[in-house]
């Protein structure tokens, strides 16, 4: 990892307040793995198993962040069933300001010589035609992969909070916090949801120290017999009134019966009254997978802009 240093919590706190800049002007130009809850999701639930594997590198003008990259090198995931999963290439996520727009060339120098040998990818928006022109003069294609109907690029969406639907649960169901379940539910919610997974109450406790976390936004779905078998975490940038949730997730003994939509709909009441007038969410966008985008898009939400998911070959 020559010329790097790793990712730390007050990086994430700096890269933060570069996504709150740009929202507050071009939110579409927000990369979607680049939000102000992704950045803290992403950093708290995995820095401490992976995190000497995430060199970054900042771009300062003054004493204005106005741009970064994190790379995500080759490593391996343990998950909880004792499945192993090698990561063989690389990913970038990054940022840069609008008004430095040039700095991205520097920002592909730094990823090429970081993740030298590997394959690399990379996702930034689809809007970013400048961005997309200079990551095509340093030999990235399209990942026709990462586009395939079972491919792995996003659809960044949002709405509005002025008119929100009342949450309907089955009978017998209740919401719950994350403060008032504990952290083993809120664990537990989250590993069932996403099974195999390697979160862990280490990747939690990572999380609560994350920059926006609040337990009062981490909403469960408790069934009659006790299993939370919904879940989302609600980030909110009290600067941009903006809230956006990452992750959601249900068991799957447990979907197909509306849990998602109320836990959305509850959460969407909740961070109105916390102040947020806006709601994000980023959902897998291919044909594939059509149920995500199928519940935010009847809940309201659409489209902003979508990854152009770009790749180079070793």
């Amino acid at each position: 990892m020559t010329g790097a240093e790793l990712v730390t919590a007050a990086d994430v706190r700096l890269m933060q307040g570069l996504a709150q800049r740009i929202t507050a002007s071009r939110l579409d130009l927000v990369n979607s793995e680049a939000t102000f809850g992704e950045l803290a999701w992403n950093w708290g639930m995995g820095h401490a198993r992976r995190g000497g594997t995430w060199p970054r590198r900042l771009w300062f003008d003054g004493g204005d962040l106005v741009a970064w990259g994190w790379a995500y090198l080759p490593h391996r995931v343990t998950r909880a069933d004792g499945s192993v999963k090698e990561v063989a290439g690389a990913n970038l996520v990054y940022q840069v300001d609008p008004g430095h727009p040039a700095l991205i060339d520097e920002v592909i120098d730094w990823f090429d010589e970081v993740a030298a040998g590997v394959e690399r990818t990379v996702s930034p928006s689809a809007v970013d035609e400048f961005a997309l022109r200079r990551w095509a003069a340093h030999g990235y294609r399209s990942d026709q992969a990462a586009l395939a109907d079972n491919g792995s690029w996003h659809l960044y969406t949002e709405r509005d909070l002025a008119d929100v639907a009342d949450p309907a649960l089955p009978s017998g169901f209740r919401f719950r916090t994350a403060e008032e379940a504990g952290p083993e539910a809120a664990v537990q919610a989250h590993a069932d949801a996403w099974a195999p997974s390697a979160y862990s109450a280490e990747s939690y406790a990572g999380v609560q120290q994350t920059p926006g976390y609040r337990g009062d936004l981490h909403l469960l779905v408790e069934a009659p017999d006790g299993t939370m078998a919904s879940s989302t975490i609600m980030w909110f940038d009290e600067v941009n009134k903006t809230a956006e949730f990452e992750p959601v997730g249900t068991h799957p003994d447990y979907r197909r019966q509306g849990l998602g939509r109320a836990l959305l709909l509850d959460g969407m009441h909740r961070v109105r009254e916390a102040g947020a007038t806006q709601m994000t969410v980023a959902c897998l966008g291919g044909a594939g997978h059509p149920r995500a985008w199928g519940l935010y898009r009847s809940l309201g939400f659409r489209e902003l802009t979508r990854d152009a998911p770009l790749i180079k070959t070793v």
